[in-house]
């Protein structure tokens, strides 16, 4: 018996007990490990984050590198999580209910709009895709920054990442921005913390952000909030176009895109349980 297994019970073993993996769990305390800004570690750090010794930590991580769930890195010999686990995540995300409510409604509204339609979450201080949709019309007006479901994004300068912090408690939204360098991404990114917050302030208002310019020269985007069934909001849709195919004005791209957007983020939230408080007393 190994040091870092427990004594097994003689017999037959009953119960939920038995089918417990003492080994797969610790892997997976492992796996933990990384997250938030705790993405590289080195075998003291993950020994001390799961409470093993370092050559328990050791025989685990060594497995693990093996199968490419984490790997390593030659010069500081430290750990991170590797190419295995990107392919798990995604699947992950394909099998999201949100995704499956979510997909043939942002598709819709990509046709609709003739305009490239996302969803993103928010992770830290970065919205993350989930989904992304092209419009199949031939005079869409679809355009792409070499994005895909999994690309990362800085919230603070992109129309989804500005509805999720401007729906995040006052607490949570100043932890992330102390992670965030307001650095200036395109002609019109806000860089000014106070000016940001004011920003976050009209998008609960409205319940639309805007991103006029922010994150590229030449994109704009309208972003609206999906919410959960205890009016949680849990992602958002955006509908994006770039100026040399929609030379409007921002506020003509606004009165032609935030309608459907609205009903689309609306009909998203619907369906996965949401009720606007009016609604909810006839239930």
């Amino acid at each position: 018996m190994s040091d870092d297994e427990p004594p097994r019970p003689r017999g037959r073993a009953t119960g939920d007990s038995s089918a417990f993996s003492v080994s797969l769990e610790r892997g997976l305390r492992i796996l933990s490990a990384f997250g938030g800004d705790r993405s590289v570690l080195g075998i003291a750090d993950l020994a001390r984050a799961v409470g093993l010794n370092k050559s328990t930590t050791y025989r685990y991580v060594a497995t693990l590198t093996k199968l490419e769930y984490i790997r390593q890195d030659p010069e500081t010999r430290k750990y991170f999580l590797g190419p295995r686990l990107v392919d798990l995540g995604f699947a992950a995300i394909d099998s999201m209910e949100l995704t499956r409510v979510a997909g043939p409604l942002l598709q819709a509204l990509a046709d609709e709009t003739g305009c490239t339609v996302s969803m993103g979450l928010c992770d830290g201080p970065d919205v993350v895709y989930v989904d992304r949709r092209r419009s199949s019309r031939r005079n869409s007006l679809a355009m792409d920054l070499n994005l895909h479901v999994g690309s990362r994004l800085p919230a603070y300068c992109t129309a989804m990442g500005k509805v999720l912090l401007a729906h995040k408690n006052p607490a949570a939204l100043r932890q992330i921005l102390d992670r965030t360098d307001l650095a200036r991404r395109g002609p019109k990114t806000i860089t000014n913390r106070e000016q940001l917050l004011a920003a976050l302030a009209k998008v609960r208002q409205s319940a639309v952000a805007v991103n006029d310019e922010e994150l590229a020269p030449g994109l704009r985007s309208f972003a609206a909030p999906v919410r959960d069934r205890v009016g949680e909001v849990v992602a958002a849709v955006n509908v994006a176009v770039h100026l040399t195919s929609a030379p409007a004005t921002v506020e003509a791209l606004a009165a032609r895109l935030e309608p459907p957007l609205r009903r689309t983020a609306a009909e998203i939230s619907k369906r996965l349980g949401h009720r606007p408080r009016g609604q909810q007393a006839f239930q």
